[in-house]
């Protein structure tokens, strides 16, 4: 049980640095940090109530956990970053386009502004 837990704390670390850009371009992005955190909640979840359960499965516990905490983090920080988003209509050329707080703006299709 200790094991599984320093493991799933020690993957928890290695994925929370991928939800930092060392470039400093993507700061705000929730879907990852959400993510991570729901998966990072999930596993710790699974893993007690696996143990508790008396099967000795904390480990599958843990990782089904993990998969949908993350899910579920990763949806509600998606969410987030749209509404983060601030939409606008350019009359001129007929198009939306997105400006976030940074200053970065795109069109609908991806392209930067």
């Amino acid at each position: 049980m200790n094991k599984a837990i320093l493991a799933i704390a020690a993957a928890g670390l290695l994925a929370s640095a991928c939800a930092s850009d060392g470039y400093g371009y993507n700061t705000n992005n929730e879907a990852t940090r959400q993510g991570v955190i729901g998966a990072g909640v999930g596993a710790v979840a699974g893993a007690i109530i696996g143990n508790n359960v008396g099967d000795g499965n904390a480990g599958r516990g843990a990782a089904i956990g993990a998969v949908v905490g993350g899910v579920a983090g990763a949806v509600r920080g998606s969410s987030q970053d749209r509404a983060n988003q601030n939409r606008r209509y350019d009359s001129a050329r007929g198009a939306y386009y997105y400006c976030y707080p940074e200053g970065d703006c795109y069109w609908e299709d991806g392209r930067r502004r």
